[in-house]
């Protein structure tokens, strides 16, 4: 057996395992994804890099996640990436520049600009999610959609590290 047959034989299984695994962890366990617009900012800058784990049914969202997944927009193909606003059974509402849900005031320390717009109140549906960007008075987000509730076969993953390529930048 010449050398090359040999380095064909000895490295192509591991190859071929190596990117068989990559493939299943990137599209079942987490995905490096770029953020294109500035809807997330201040927290997310566009060009930023997010890893985002995609596993679940191994955890539980909660008020505050930050989540990729696809639009209830029709025709929309692009992945979106907004905060979780509303649970299912929240009554999410927007008045005097403030979100309240279940009729408490929710303080948001991570939004840099008062709301500008008035919105709900709304019930969120069994198995629904309500996600609004941290850049609210420009993300196009649920306020704005004809159905603002994504379906829970609709999320991709859960924003689990964020990597501010902007400071690179600066």
């Amino acid at each position: 057996m010449n050398k090359l047959t040999k380095l064909v034989k000895d490295w192509v299984p591991t190859l071929l395992i190596a990117i068989v695994l990559s493939l299943l962890v990137r599209s079942y366990v987490a995905e490096a994804m770029r953020v294109p617009t500035e809807s997330m900012d201040p927290t997310i800058q566009v060009g930023d890099r997010v890893i985002v784990e995609k596993m679940l049914w191994a955890t539980s969202l909660k008020h505050g996640d930050i989540v990729v997944f696809h639009p209830p927009i029709a025709g929309e193909t692009k992945l979106f990436v907004k905060r979780l606003i509303g649970l299912p059974g929240d009554i999410v509402q927007i008045k005097d520049g403030a979100l309240y849900r279940n009729g408490a005031k929710v303080d948001e320390t991570y939004l840099a600009v008062k709301m500008d717009y008035s919105f709900g109140p709304v019930t969120v549906p069994k198995d629904h999610y309500f996600f609004l960007g941290d850049n609210r008075n420009i993300s196009y987000d649920a306020h704005l959609w004809d159905t603002p509730f994504v379906a829970k076969d609709k999320l991709i993953g859960k924003v689990v590290l964020e990597i501010p390529l902007h400071k690179l930048r600066d």
